[in-house]
């Protein structure tokens, strides 16, 4: 039996990143649980092989895998955060948000949990957006900053105030500290446990916040590893640049 011929149901159930893909097409797995393929893009004028397309790429590609950085300068570090960022915030985050609230009411054990993640999951995005743009805005300019000494193109006196006030050192402790940034959603998911019976709607949210808990891990690895190594190496470098340029002065 191939892809035209499945429910929307059965391929989800087979593989629930079929659900993320549907849904960038404009389709929600759950409102279509019981059609074919060719149903629904006949229903929403959508390309069938495209959306065939869509799907096959989708199991081929591996999102977790981590990017070789090492060798990067910092600069270009830096913007392959800042892409990871842009895909947490405009594409992962605001699906995983559609699939919890659209949750419906389901008996038993489940009630509970969906109360919880309708709560707490929009108080996550919120706290790691927030977390994002903080990121940006004072730890990414000030390391493109001390980059901007090494090329020659700084303005002295607006170094020295932003060495004053920052430290990578003091970041990278913070971020330490914030590395566990789901701890609350595993404990509401009991560590995305599934059963036997548990429904495809719940299997799918656990599928996608277990894959972006891993997605998370990497990007935090890189931060640890790549990122703040070449940041720590960039500030001194640059205290040493400063302290000449002042005994010379």
């Amino acid at each position: 039996m191939d892809l035209n011929q499945k429910k929307i149901s059965e391929l989800v159930g087979e593989n629930y990143l079929y659900a993320s893909v549907l849904h960038y097409f404009g389709i929600q797995f759950y409102d279509y649980s019981e059609k074919t393929l060719p149903q629904v893009c006949r229903e929403r004028g959508i390309s069938v092989d495209a959306l065939i397309h869509g799907l096959e790429s989708a199991v081929q590609q591996d999102e977790t895998e981590e990017v070789a950085l090492v060798g990067y300068p910092v600069e270009l570090v830096i913007e392959y955060l800042k892409h990871a960022h842009y895909i947490f915030i405009k594409r992962k985050l605001p699906y995983i948000t559609t699939l919890v609230t659209d949750l419906p009411d389901l008996p038993g054990q489940y009630q509970d949990i969906i109360k919880d993640l309708k709560f707490v999951f929009p108080l996550f995005v919120e706290d790691f957006i927030h977390h994002i743009h903080e990121e940006e805005d004072s730890l990414f300019t000030y390391v493109s900053l001390l980059k901007n000494v090494t090329t020659k193109q700084y303005n002295p006196s607006r170094v020295y105030y932003e060495m004053e006030k920052y430290s990578i050192q003091q970041h990278a402790i913070n971020h330490d500290v914030h590395d566990d940034e789901m701890k609350g959603i595993r404990n509401i998911t009991n560590d995305y446990q599934l059963e036997e019976n548990t429904p495809l709607h719940i299997r799918v949210i656990y599928s996608e916040l277990e894959s972006f808990e891993k997605c998370l891990v990497t990007h935090a690895r890189i931060e640890d590893e790549i990122f703040f190594p070449k940041a720590l190496m960039l500030e001194r470098e640059v205290k040493d640049v400063l302290q000449q340029k002042v005994r010379f002065n």
